[in-house]
């Protein structure tokens, strides 16, 4: 039998669920499939379970329901299936994840808010995504890291100032506490390939100091660049001060 779909979705009745069937279909043109894939393993238990106990208001829920029955969904699902604890804040609500919570909880408010997303576009969904801060206006490219047109560093990294949370996604359940944790690197060899690419790349000097001090150290990046900085400004100083004293003797002389 042909069918215009790639791969069709189907529920636990074994009915093919189209609403999923056309997100995947629609985002593997865009994404990879290993990423389509890994989000319809997140959504499909969400939409057995919102199938089954997807309340709102006594009523039961339907996806394609006005934007307040969704986020209650998603509150409840994200509350009793993946054990996290939700406070309401300044038009969106906050997410803290506990002990018992699912490591999966990033990827599927992603492919939630993702999944709506497509939905309005392929014109399935006929409100606003219930998944996105519609008071939210800054968004990270509004805000440019310190490096030039470089990607911001997580706040771990101790390179630069961070964002406040509120401007890091639109996201409407935004995860509070999950912290980038700096992962120690154990290849031994890795500072030594470092300074010969830096040598064959023609680094600067600054340059060098500075990694070397990273490496040798063991100090942060937000300690050293200051630091470094100061010394090689110092040391140009007196570069500098020794040229002008030999410049200013060969004047004396020649002028004698």
């Amino acid at each position: 039998m042909n069918s215009k779909y790639r791969l069709i979705v189907f529920d636990d009745s074994k009915e093919a669920f189209i609403p999923l069937t056309e997100f995947y279909n629609d985002q593997v043109k865009r994404i990879s499939e290993s990423s389509v894939i890994a989000y319809l393993n997140t959504l499909e238990p969400f939409f057995y379970w919102l199938k089954h106990k997807g309340r709102y208001r006594a009523s039961k829920v339907c996806w394609d329901d006005e934007p307040e029955a969704v986020k209650e969904v998603v509150r409840q699902y994200l509350l009793d299936q993946m054990h996290c604890k939700i406070r309401g804040r300044d038009g969106h609500e906050g997410v803290y994840l506990t002990s018992k919570s699912s490591k999966t909880v990033q990827l599927f408010l992603s492919a939630i808010k993702g999944f709506y997303k497509t939905m309005i576009r392929l014109k399935k969904y006929p409100y606003a995504n219930p998944l996105i801060d519609l008071e939210f206006k800054d968004s990270l490219s509004e805000q440019p890291g310190e490096r030039g047109n470089r990607p911001r560093m997580p706040k771990a990294a101790g390179t630069e100032e961070p964002l406040s949370f509120r401007k890091q996604t639109d996201s409407y359940f935004k995860i509070i506490n999950e912290e980038w944790v700096p992962e120690i690197i154990g290849d031994w060899d890795l500072p030594y390939r470092i300074y010969q690419a830096g040598d064959t790349d023609g680094w600067r000097l600054l340059d060098e100091v500075i990694t070397r001090f990273m490496f040798e150290t063991g100090a942060r990046i937000s300690e050293i660049i200051p630091r470094a900085e100061m010394i090689f400004a110092d040391k140009i100083t007196t570069y500098l001060g020794a040229v002008l004293d030999v410049a200013t003797v060969n004047l004396h002389y020649n002028l004698h």
